[in-house]
Formats: structure tokens, C-alpha cells, sequence
């Protein structure tokens, strides 16, 4: 069969939908001064330093109303949907919080060992030194679930009003200025119908608003088109699935690897590695990393990931262990060149994942995520200082383009593209550009969007093990420990065409890690060329990987999806 790009399949959904003015009463409305989309690393630490701010600034507190902050959150907890790897740098935590002790941040262990091994089938061989970007020493192990719900005890303490279970639907412009959001409706049938229990969604309405939703933006990319925002490449991911064990033995070192799985020939373009971190005495977390623009539509991260800890090197460090957790996100991997042209317009701010701010060589966000903003809390409080009624904060641009995050991300710019030259060829491109910085080779290596590429019936499925329940396991178990309590009865929040060829629908079936996506077995008995695609929401865990490759993934109802303890 011939390769199909799912680009060619977009799915039922305008972004003009989602964008409007106010439609609730003046009277109805629910009034705040700022409104933070995002109950993660940059929302929280965007608003502790708002309300830092606001504490010498008593006029202005008061002119920002009864609620003067406003987080929006659609998990059923902050942190909720949160995972990561993740090795942290400290910065963001140090500057937010700096007569913090060290000891009582939300973290395991200061990193003092780094590993990085090249896998092959049976061997693990050692790459001494490691490379830079997998030089952790300083860096601090953490659980973004649990950093995300420490951060969110630290607004509220502050003056923060955290709205759990509320999801931002609708971003609120008028006359080309954004107004606020707002909130979905709860208890509609999966219809759309309204049940006994509908409670319609309100209009919250603010003198400023900061998008910080994180790796997949609902309302961010709405806003790119709507505002023309969009950088000079499109946006990109990778996928992680991720799981954490009770282990037997401690881990004493961050260990990385690459290679196996993975097949390294340029036409797979399969780019992406391992990540084993240690989660104090005994647990640590394993997880695979993936590009989402490799070409075979049977690839699954999730199984490949089971795949690696049958690994002998791997299957050392959890034998006689128990899987505890298991969660799956998408990364923002387009990096300096996927950037928004500007991270502001009239009324509103982004900050975070929805922004690419990921280096992907040294898998760093969670402190750009913070750092962006508090910067864009810096702004607020400039802005309304000098006027109530002000709209304009273009000086947030300037803050993150004078930043780290500028700095760093451009010196990246270019490290993820050779990578679809294949493993060898692109590691030799990158080391280069690593050690000078991105000067060379330098210029600007354009990217396509992941659902681009074409993707075809390969053979890596072939690879996978039965699981066994003890170290392998299927989708569905695995949400199962997720948490995730999405309603069978909700409306369908994936949106996707539902009859494509049948390289697009196995390419859905297969990336999905919590088995959304399913063709109906008659057809894939008679080698049907295009296929029904029947869609269970109810399993989706919200990861994302759906809009990398020629889907869209939208809004479910507040406090629906995983309940994430420890990922």
C-alpha cells in the first residue's frame, strides 16, 4: 500500500469555534482581575508571583477586584494532568521562592551521577563522557504531578483561587482583544444533550489573561490563527509513556539511553531514547521518549516501551520490582524555530509547553515553564500599574526574548532536524551543532508538521511482547492506573474524520497509548484500503499525540482524564 500523509484527513474542527466575544449578562459574568488558563509549572508560577507582586502594590490589588487571580484548571486537582520526566533545574524554584530551604522542595534527590548508554539488542554500551545535553549534576529529580500540586498549596496560601474541574473552552475577544475565557459546560450526554445534572459553563472575564495550558494548547493554537502568531515552522511533539516501579535496589544516577528499539535507518525516522530516574530509596521511573514523525503506522510508543524492559541492562534495574504508575504526554520538539512570532497581543500572554519552550537535546521545559511566567507576571503588574485599563503587554516579548529561554532554545534551534537523516548521520549534525552552539552548521533547518509525513503498514508491531503482567503490559491496564475517570456517557472530545485509508487509521490505533482509536476487526480481516475508526473517549488520557498526526484533541468535561499520584 502506498504511503499516506494524515495531513490530508484534517478533522471536524474550526478554530473560530472556539473563539467569540462574551455572550453571559454583564451581570452574569464572573469578574477577575487575571485569568491563568493552566494549573501547571508556568500558571502557578505566574500566579505566586503575581500575588508577590500585588503585596506591595495594595491599590492595584484593589482595583483588581474581589478575585484578583484566577487559576483554571481542567484536571480534578492541580497536577492532575502533569508528567514529565523530569530532571529540573533549580532557577525558576530558586528565584520564586528564595528563603525556601532547598530540603522542603518537592523533589527526590539533587542529581550527582549521569549515565548515558547506546542500547543494542542485548548490550548496553557506555558513552564516557556522557554527552553534554544529558549532563544532569545540579538538576533535581521531581514528580511534575506532585511539583504541580506543591506549587498550587503556594498560590493559594498567596491569595490564589484555584478552579479545579473547570475547563476553558472559549477564549472571550472582543474588538481584537481578548476579554477572558470561558468555562465549559458539565453534565451534557454523549450527544450533546443536556442531563438532569447540566450546569451551563460562565463567562470569566479579566483585565488580563495568560494561556499557559501546557504541551497541547485548546485555546493557544485557536489563538495562533485568530491572531496570525504562528512561528516560521509549525508546530511539532514527541510522545512519552512513562512508568514508575517500586524497586528492590536503589538507583544512584540518572541513566539515559539511545539506540535499540529504535531502528536507526533514515526511512523508520524513528528519533527518541530512554530516561531512567532514581525516586528516592525505592522507586525509580522508566520511560521512552518518541518523535511523532516516524513513518511506520504500526509504531506504538507504549509497547515499545515494554519492548525496552525486557532489555537485560533494563530488566536488572526492575527485576522483582512492582509498576506503580503509568501515565503518557506529549513534548513540544519544534523548539527556537516553532516559537510563536510573538508571545503577546491585546489582553493576553502564553507562556509554557504551548509556546515551545522545550529544549529537546537536553529534555529541559519545567523551568523555562516557570520562568516564562513569572515574566509574564512581571508584565501584568508593570502594565496595570501605569494603566488600569491597559491591554498592551508587549513587554513580556522582550523579557523572554533577553532571557534564557531565548538564549537557549536558539542555541537548539537546529539539533532536533537532522535527526530525519537517521541515527548515525544525525547525531554527528547535532554533535556539531552542540559544540558550537548551533553556529554550525548553522542557518535555518526548516521542519514540516508531524502529520506531514506519510505513513505506511510496516512491520515494527512484529517487535512487541505479549504482556505478561509482571513486566509488560496492554493499553488498558495501564489507564486503568492512570486514574482516569472520564464518563462512558460524555460527549466525544477527540475529533477526528472517522472513514480514512487504513495507513492513517492503524497510525491512530497504534501511537494511541490508552486505546482510543479501533478498526473494526471485518475490516482489517479483508485488507479494507479505507476503514471505519470507532473512537472510545472514555479511555483518552489527554496525552495529545492525536493532533500531532492529523487529528485534534479538544476539551472534555472539567475534572475528566488521569489523576496523575507521582508521573
Amino acid at each position: 500500500m502506498p504511503a499516506v500523509a494524515p495531513i490530508g484527513f484534517p478533522p471536524p474542527f474550526d478554530s473560530a469555534d472556539v473563539i467569540g466575544p462574551p455572550t453571559d449578562a454583564p451581570e452574569d459574568r464572573i469578574e477577575v482581575g487575571v485569568a491563568i488558563v493552566g494549573g501547571g509549572p508556568a500558571g502557578l508560577a505566574c500566579a505566586s508571583k503575581l500575588l508577590q507582586l500585588l503585596e506591595k502594590e495594595p491599590e492595584l490589588t484593589e482595583k483588581l477586584g474581589e478575585v484578583p487571580v484566577a487559576v483554571i484548571e481542567k484536571g480534578k486537582v492541580a497536577g492532575a494532568h502533569l508528567l514529565s520526566g523530569a530532571n529540573m533545574k533549580p532557577s525558576a524554584m530558586e528565584e520564586l521562592f528564595p528563603d525556601l530551604d532547598k530540603s522542603e522542595w518537592p523533589v527526590y534527590q539533587e542529581v550527582t551521577k549521569d549515565a548515558v548508554y547506546v542500547l543494542t539488542k542485548s548490550k548496553a554500551i557506555p558513552m564516557k563522557p556522557p554527552p553534554p545535553g544529558f549532563r544532569n549534576h545540579g538538576n533535581y529529580v521531581t514528580s511534575v504531578a506532585k511539583l504541580g500540586r506543591f506549587l498550587a498549596d503556594k498560590a493559594e496560601e498567596a491569595g490564589a483561587y484555584i478552579l479545579s474541574e473547570t475547563a476553558a473552552t472559549k477564549l472571550l475577544v472582543e474588538d481584537r482583544i481578548v476579554k477572558g475565557v470561558r468555562s465549559g459546560d458539565r453534565g451534557r450526554g454523549k450527544e450533546g444533550e443536556e442531563l438532569p445534572n447540566f450546569e451551563p459553563g460562565s463567562d470569566v472575564v479579566a483585565k488580563a489573561t495568560v494561556l499557559a495550558e501546557g504541551t497541547v494548547g485548546h485555546l493557544t493554537y485557536a489563538a495562533y490563527d485568530y491572531f496570525d502568531m504562528h512561528g516560521a515552522d509549525p508546530m511539532r511533539w514527541e510522545l512519552g509513556v512513562k512508568e514508575v516501579w517500586e524497586v528492590k535496589e536503589p538507583l544512584d544516577r540518572v541513566i539515559h539511553t539511545m539506540g535499540w528499539p529504535l531502528r536507526k535507518s533514515p526511512r523508520f525516522n524513528e528519533f527518541g531514547g530512554t530516561f531512567i530516574y532514581p525516586m528516592g530509596e525505592d522507586k525509580i521511573c522508566i520511560g521512552l521518549v518518541v518523535g511523532l514523525d516516524y513513518t511506520d503506522a504500526t509504531f506504538s510508543c507504549h509497547d515499545a516501551l515494554q519492548l525496552i524492559k525486557t532489555h537485560p541492562f533494563i530488566a536488572k534495574l526492575i527485576d522483582g520490582g512492582k509498576r506503580v504508575a503509568w501515565g503518557a504526554k506529549t513534548i513540544p520538539s519544534g523548539g527556537y524555530f516553532a516559537m510563536p512570532k510573538r508571545l503577546a497581543v491585546p489582553g493576553m500572554m502564553v507562556a509554557g509547553d504551548a509556546a515551545s519552550m522545550v529544549n529537546i537535546p537536553t529534555l529541559k521545559g519545567v523551568h523555562y515553564a516557570m520562568h516564562a511566567g513569572m515574566y509574564a507576571a512581571e508584565t501584568i503588574v508593570e502594565s496595570l500599574k501605569q494603566d488600569p485599563d491597559s491591554v498592551n503587554f508587549e513587554a513580556y516579548d522582550e523579557k523572554v526574548r533577553k532571557s534564557m529561554i531565548e538564549k537557549d532554545l536558539k542555541e537548539s534551534r537546529n539539533m532536533r532536524q537532522p535527526f530525519s537523516k537517521g541515527f548515525f548521520m544525525g547525531g554527528a549534525i547535532a554533535s556539531a551543532m552542540t559544540v558550537t552552539k548551533g553556529a554550525f552548521p548553522g542557518g535555518h533547518w526548516s521542519q514540516e508538521h508531524d502529520s506531514e509525513i506519510p505513513v505506511d503498514i510496516g512491520k515494527a508491531a512484529d517487535m512487541y511482547p505479549k504482556p505478561d503482567n509482571e513486566v509488560t503490559f496492554n493499553k488498558l491496564d495501564s489507564v486503568f492506573l492512570s486514574g482516569n475517570a472520564t464518563r462512558d456517557d460524555a460527549p466525544n472530545h477527540v475529533r477526528i474524520q472517522t472513514k480514512v485509508p487504513r495507513e492513517v487509521a492503524q497510525t491512530w490505533v497504534s501511537m494511541c497509548p490508552a486505546q482510543v482509536y479501533e478498526i473494526p476487526e471485518a475490516q482489517l480481516e479483508n485488507g479494507s484500503a479505507e476503514v471505519d475508526v470507532h473512537v472510545t473517549a472514555s479511555n483518552c488520557v489527554q496525552c495529545g499525540a492525536i493532533t500531532a498526526k492529523g487529528g485534534r484533541l479538544t476539551l472534555p468535561e472539567g475534572g475528566d482524564g488521569p489523576l496523575y499520584q507521582e508521573t
